[in-house]
């Protein structure tokens, strides 16, 4: 699959942020500005992509890791579908702190999921009205915050992240 420069400049891939929110190590991958935008310089953006595609490839040939990470709502729906489709873990919540630097802690609390899980799928029958009430509540919070990476027993081999703000 290969990109055209046609393809990205139909995608908006040419914008970027205002010219007030820049990092001076960006300069060499700035064409100009127009209207407080950064216009992006596709000429040196389409070779860097189809390096970051040959990567992707090469790391999905080896059954590598991919995690997906887009907490924009506009973003959210299609990380969440994407990531599903190709069996990756993703975020499209809230990314909670050390989720990476501190995976040891939030093993445990994948491993508090799927037990709650379990205990749900037996069924919540035996537990008293408010029990119940507060164990729902707390497995969907934890579905919400780390459900996307449930499956993940390892650090991931390379983050996609998607618009961070």
């Amino acid at each position: 699959m290969t990109v055209s420069m046609r393809d990205m400049l139909e995608a908006g891939v040419h914008f970027g942020h205002q010219t007030r929110f820049w990092n001076p190590r960006m300069a060499p991958y700035i064409y100009g500005h127009r209207n407080k935008i950064h216009i992006i310089n596709l000429e040196k953006t389409q070779p860097l992509f189809e390096d970051a595609m040959k990567f992707v490839r090469q790391l999905a040939g080896r059954r590598g890791t991919v995690l997906m990470v887009g907490t924009k709502r506009q973003a959210r729906e299609v990380i969440a579908a994407e990531a599903q489709r190709c069996g990756m873990p993703y975020v499209d919540q809230r990314w909670l702190g050390g989720m990476l630097t501190n995976f040891k802690t939030v093993k445990g609390s994948l491993k508090k999921l799927k037990e709650m899980q379990a205990v749900r799928d037996a069924g919540t029958e035996q537990m008293i009205k408010k029990e119940a009430l507060m164990f729902e509540r707390e497995l969907a919070k934890l579905e919400k915050d780390i459900g996307g990476i449930q499956d993940m027993n390892a650090l991931p081999d390379a983050m996609f992240v998607i618009d961070v703000g």
